[in-house]
């Protein structure tokens, strides 16, 4: 997603580099202007999207002076950013992150630009999904009931916690609304489409109402009837209808979900679009909502060989906010749209919260505290290297991780991800060769006498050769430095100056998790300089 428009706004920006002007005039931004309105015509953005999103730069650009110690290109990027922030649903005029503002929690916090609507056992919030048949509404109700069931955020409950503390939260470390979800099979038409969504219920534990189709054919009557129930039992809090969709706009299902929307008085109205389907997604909002009225969208299969124009589109053409986004095939991937973030990938600018968000999701604290130690130790063995690689599966692909990196996604090419992959089954496959107490004593590998002979045997076992086993111990070495430099991060200058001329992407990769922005620029840089020379002795070597 996004990599082709990224790349072309990169190359813009590299060219305007070269311009020494002291201030952007109409001249000197012209080339990048037209460069980019065609990167995001190829991207699919809507036409006029695209007209009014560089009009807004070049409004944002023209007779600027070139800040002190900024480059012409890094404020042309800046104004791509703001203007991309507003298209989308952000405040490029607010100093706070997202819609932070609007509770007192510490600056900086990350919230949703859009939140859902809740209620309460006596009077549940009703969420109807609509849209066009494959674009995964039945996938998405699932989905949206675990997340309101299991990781939405409490907000509010958060900031009265929290205090007058200023420090910094994550999602993942804060309370959660824990919604009583009931949902709704409402799609009599497709088949199988209500055992589906039993299957999805029974998988996160969250009731679904269903009726006998051959004695209730009509979904208004499914959704009044489900409705009945929850009020007289007054155990759900939130109820998620699944609506029947149609292969194109048509009148039928337009005045049918008019219908269920007046008979279940529906809180939200979120319109399931397929990220896939480009512009056309954002003029399929517009008719719903003109149609129906929609409060929101949820953009689906983002994660898919899409190109962005979506993302970018949907709020300017139809008015209505993306609300949700799904991020892959796991039902536990679907997250809330930061325009912020969105605008950050765009510019290939990466994303940082939401990868320290995954990692934290994953890691609890004590666990982060204790790697730490061993990280500045130099006592990471290869149970915690397992330990670490069974995160990044869990967190994504190496390829996704990648991209929420500042820098990174353009400096790992698909064929360089796909080596790093590789390498990292080999690495598994090593590791599970190794006795126990190899596992948590590296050295016996690398510094004992019977490093050889123990390394021959673990090579056996994998079915790898000694010259590939010489190669991971050797790079196990230079990350364990490399970790225990950059465990000093905190201190003035530790991360940057931590990294060897001869780092690997891998090596980069870490940097960036661990010391941000800054150290992995001047890494890259190190390393770009260092590679022809090779280097780098350990095991084998």
């Amino acid at each position: 997603m996004f990599d082709q428009l990224s790349a072309a706004i990169s190359s813009v920006a590299q060219n305007l580099a070269s311009s020494k002007s002291s201030k952007m005039t109409e001249q000197s931004i012209k080339p990048a202007l037209r460069q980019v309105r065609r990167a995001l015509l190829e991207a699919d953005v809507n036409v006029e999207v695209a007209d009014t999103l560089l009009e807004g730069v070049k409004k944002r650009s023209l007779g600027q002076a070139v800040i002190q110690g900024v480059s012409a290109e890094q404020q042309f990027v800046k104004a791509m950013y703001d203007e991309l922030l507003d298209l989308m649903g952000g405040d490029s005029s607010s100093t706070t992150t997202s819609s932070s503002k609007s509770t007192s929690l510490p600056k900086g916090t990350s919230i949703p630009a859009a939140q859902l609507v809740t209620g309460t056992p006596a009077n549940p919030a009703v969420i109807l999904l609509a849209g066009l048949q494959g674009a995964g509404k039945t996938t998405a109700a699932g989905k949206l009931a675990l997340f309101l069931s299991q990781r939405e955020v409490d907000y509010e409950k958060a900031a009265a916690e929290q205090g007058d503390s200023e420090e910094l939260l994550l999602p993942s470390r804060m309370p959660k609304r824990q919604r009583k979800v009931l949902l709704v099979a409402a799609d009599v038409y497709r088949p199988a489409a209500i055992e589906q969504l039993q299957v999805l219920g029974q998988r996160i534990n969250v009731p679904v109402y269903t009726e006998d189709i051959t004695k209730v054919k009509d979904p208004v009557i499914i959704v009044k009837n489900a409705l009945t129930k929850a009020k007289k039992e007054q155990l759900y809090d939130t109820i998620i209808v699944d609506t029947a969709g149609r292969q194109v706009v048509d009148d039928n299902l337009m005045n049918e979900l008019k219908r269920m929307k007046q008979v279940s008085q529906a809180d939200e109205t979120l319109l399931i679009v397929d990220a896939m389907t480009g512009q056309e997604a954002a003029t399929l909002t517009a008719a719903f909502d003109q149609a129906v009225g929609v409060t929101g969208a949820i953009l689906t299969k983002l994660d898919g060989d899409s190109r962005g124009g979506a993302a970018v589109s949907v709020r300017a053409v139809s008015g209505q906010p993306i609300k949700f986004v799904g991020t892959g095939e796991k039902l536990e991937d679907l997250e809330p749209f930061y325009p912020d973030r969105m605008a950050s990938r765009i510019l290939g600018m990466g994303d940082v919260v939401s990868l320290v968000e995954k990692a934290s999701a994953q890691v609890s604290e004590a666990e982060a505290l204790k790697l730490q130690e061993k990280m500045k130790e130099a006592t990471f063995d290869f149970e915690d290297f397992m330990k670490q690689s069974e995160l990044i599966s869990k967190m994504g692909s190496v390829a996704g991780l990648a991209k929420l990196m500042p820098g990174m996604g353009g400096q790992l090419s698909n064929a360089k991800i796909r080596e790093v992959e590789e390498r990292l089954k080999k690495s598994k496959a090593l590791i599970n060769s190794m006795t126990r107490k190899e596992r948590n004593n590296p050295d016996l590998l690398i510094k004992d006498s019977t490093a050889r002979s123990r390394l021959i045997r673990i090579t056996k076992g994998s079915g790898l050769k000694l010259q590939e086993g010489q190669q991971f111990m050797s790079e196990f070495q230079r990350m364990r430095t490399m970790m225990a430099r950059m465990s000093k991060v905190m201190d003035p200058g530790g991360a940057a100056n931590g990294l060897s001329a001869g780092a690997s992407d891998e090596d980069l990769m870490g940097a960036a998790m661990a010391g941000g922005n800054r150290s992995m620029r001047r890494a890259a840089k190190k390393n770009k300089k260092g590679r022809a020379g090779g280097g780098g002795g350990g095991f084998g070597k």
